[in-house]
């Protein structure tokens, strides 16, 4: 199989099921390191995951969504301020 076949047919499959066109299987595979990071596996562990060979890579193969951010934000001002200042 070649990634063509498989993104062709990945693309018959998504119109099929009436999912958006911008749906792909690269943008699976953000999602996948994406949820990785945010649950809280290794940089090195995600980075093997996806055959980088340079960490800076998977870094910019990676985006957060809000909640994560925020949580990280808070465990961060808990560590330096106390407890009384974190959101839940």
């Amino acid at each position: 199989m070649c990634l063509r076949y498989l993104d062709s047919r990945f693309a018959d499959l998504r119109d099929r099921a009436g999912l958006p066109v911008e749906l792909s299987l690269h943008a699976l595979r953000h999602t996948y390191v994406t949820n990785l990071i945010e649950w809280g596996y290794s940089e090195k562990f995600v980075q093997d995951q996806v055959g980088h060979l340079y960490a800076s890579t998977t870094a910019i193969y990676t985006s957060v969504g809000n909640d994560y951010k925020n949580r990280v934000i808070a465990q961060a001002l808990s560590r330096v301020y106390g407890d009384s200042h974190a959101q839940p």
